[in-house]
Order: structure tokens, then C-alpha cells, then sequence
């Protein structure tokens, strides 16, 4: 396999260096930065205990769209919930923009979104996007701008005033998003937020969330169990062991950058490339070379930064831009 990108640990770990797709400078913090990440859940009377992350590696540069896939178990919602500082690791540190995790979530340097939108049933779609902005008192005025903002932003102008039960699933999971960006996070945390959606609609929300990251230029770190999902949305595509969890293999989508993705990039010959790409390192087949290429391993940040363009077409027709 050819290995750029990426360099094999002891123990059979892999680091995931941020790649392709990425705008970074030489100064600029990774987005994320995990290192030799374990997490171990304790024994409960007679039960074993659980390994459900073992020497897990990862940088996600500014910008980037990292999407984690691996079989039910694998501990891709744990790696997440140890990001967003909603769980400590056992061992191993976790970095956000250069800060321990904890001091990232409380200077709210992410926003999160769950599978379920999760929003409040007695507010308004309005009151439920402006909550985090009211715990942390910011101002009527200044809520209402925002909030209007974020409105336009998810296309639901005219439904400030409606209630959650108003509304459809994917229409409640744009406002779940809109109330992640509330307070301007330079990440965003996604745990297959699209999971639940009937499939028009989630390829619907895939267009809408990667219109929305081009508009906001936040990093995501994003869990899906769907392969086309993964590919679609992502710069890279991080494919993870059954438990103990383990980064296996990181696969380069060369696709375009986000705004230049749309509803024919599904069509493209590429995204079969990738898909397929994707598909063989989770049956644990070795990935043939072609549009997207497997690493297996780390490169330095020089050639992370070398690689910012790669994920531009080069003669491949970019997809049309879909709302």
C-alpha cells in the first residue's frame, strides 16, 4: 500500500495525520489532536472490564471534514465523547486547537449534534437555537441577530416561531446543527446526526451540512456507520477496528473541496473509487491504488500541509451545487 500519509505505530495502532483538504498554516493548531488514546471502562462485580479504545492517534486540521466508520462497538461515539471532554480518557491526551479538552468545551470552541436533535418541545425552533447563548448571557439583542443569522444559514427562515413538533426530522436536525454553530464554534462534533433520516432526506442534509461547513469553514469531526455518507461528506475517511478500537486505516477522498461538492459528485466516478476504497479496508482487504488512495499511517505535518490541495479535482468534473 502506499504510505504518504501516514506511519505504522508499535502495537498495531495507526496515527492519522491531518491530510488533504485542509487549509492550515505553520503556525496554526490542529483542530484536533489525539494522542495514544486508550479508554478502558471499569469491571462491575464479576464482569471483565472493556477496552474500548486502545493507542488511538489523530490529528484533524482546521477546516478539515474527518469522518470515523468501523463496526457498531468500535468505540467511534466514545472517540467522539472524548473530544467533546464528556468522558476522560484512561490514558493518552486529547488536544482542541492546541487546549486541553476541557478548557475547549468551556470556552465553547465546538458545537455538538447527536442523532436525535434532542430539541427542547415547550421552545420555539428560535428559543431552542439561542438556548446556548442565553446560558451564557449574551444579550437579547445580540441573541436575536444571531439567531436570524443561523435561520438563514439552515434555510428556515420562516420557522422561528414553530415548535419542534412542527416539523419534520430533517428539518429538526437543521435546527440542531444551527444550534451547534450558535456560538460560532471552529469545530463541530457530529454523531451520526443523520442516522435516523429516510434516505432522501439525509442525502438532502449531507448537501445542506457541506453548503454549511463551505459557509462556516469549521473542522467535523463526523460519525457515520455509511460508507457513501462517509465519502460524500468527507476529506478523509478514518476507518476504525472492531473493540478494542483501533485506527486501521485512513483513506484520502480526492473529491473537491466542500463547496464544490454536490448531488453529481454521487455519480462521479471517483466517489465508486472511494467508495470501494472504503469498503475494502473495513473487510480488511488490501486497497488498490486509484483516485483514493489508502494511508496507513502518519506523515509529518509539513506533508499534511504540503497536501492542502489534494482533495482539488484534477480533470474531474466538480459536482453541481445542491440545496
Amino acid at each position: 500500500m502506499t504510505d504518504q500519509n501516514a506511519t505504522a505505530t508499535d502495537g498495531g495502532s495507526v496515527a492519522a495525520s491531518a491530510g488533504a483538504g485542509a487549509t492550515r498554516t505553520a503556525t496554526a493548531p490542529d483542530a484536533v489532536t489525539v494522542s495514544g488514546v486508550s479508554r478502558v471502562f471499569g469491571s462491575r462485580g464479576r464482569e471483565a472490564s472493556v477496552t474500548a479504545l486502545d493507542d488511538v492517534s489523530l490529528d484533524v486540521a482546521p477546516g478539515e471534514f474527518v469522518s470515523l466508520i468501523g463496526p457498531s462497538g468500535c468505540g467511534k461515539s466514545t472517540l467522539l465523547r472524548l473530544i467533546a471532554d464528556l468522558d476522560q480518557p484512561s490514558s493518552g491526551q486529547i488536544s482542541v486547537f492546541g487546549k486541553p479538552a476541557r478548557r475547549a468545551r468551556i470556552d465553547q470552541d465546538y458545537g455538538i449534534a447527536f442523532q436525535q436533535a434532542g430539541l427542547l418541545p415547550w421552545r420555539t425552533v428560535a428559543a431552542n437555537i439561542e438556548l446556548p447563548l442565553e446560558l451564557h448571557r449574551v444579550g437579547a439583542a445580540e441573541r436575536r441577530t444571531r439567531v436570524g443569522d443561523l435561520l438563514s444559514l439552515v434555510g428556515l427562515d420562516d420557522f422561528g416561531s414553530k415548535y419542534p413538533d412542527q416539523l419534520s426530522g430533517g428539518m429538526q436536525q437543521r435546527v440542531a446543527i444551527a444550534r451547534a454553530l450558535a456560538e460560532s464554534p471552529r469545530l463541530l462534533l457530529m454523531d451520526e446526526p443523520f442516522g435516523a433520516l429516510d434516505e432522501m432526506t439525509r442525502e438532502r442534509m449531507q448537501n445542506e451540512l457541506l453548503r454549511i461547513c463551505a459557509e462556516t469553514d469549521a473542522a467535523v469531526v463526523f460519525v457515520t456507520h455509511s460508507i457513501p455518507e462517509a465519502v460524500f461528506l468527507s476529506h478523509r475517511v478514518v476507518v476504525m477496528s472492531p473493540r478494542p478500537g483501533r485506527i486501521v486505516d485512513v483513506i484520502p477522498v480526492g473529491l473537491g473541496s466542500t463547496a464544490d461538492r454536490g448531488e453529481a459528485l454521487r455519480e462521479d466516478a471517483g466517489f465508486f473509487d472511494a467508495v470501494g476504497a472504503v469498503r475494502e479496508a473495513l473487510h480488511g482487504h488490501p486497497v488498490s491504488a486509484g483516485p483514493a488512495t489508502s494511508a496507513t499511517s502518519t506523515g509529518s505535518a509539513g506533508e499534511a500541509r504540503e497536501g492542502a490541495n489534494l482533495c482539488e479535482p484534477s480533470g474531474r468534473p466538480a459536482g453541481r451545487e445542491s440545496r
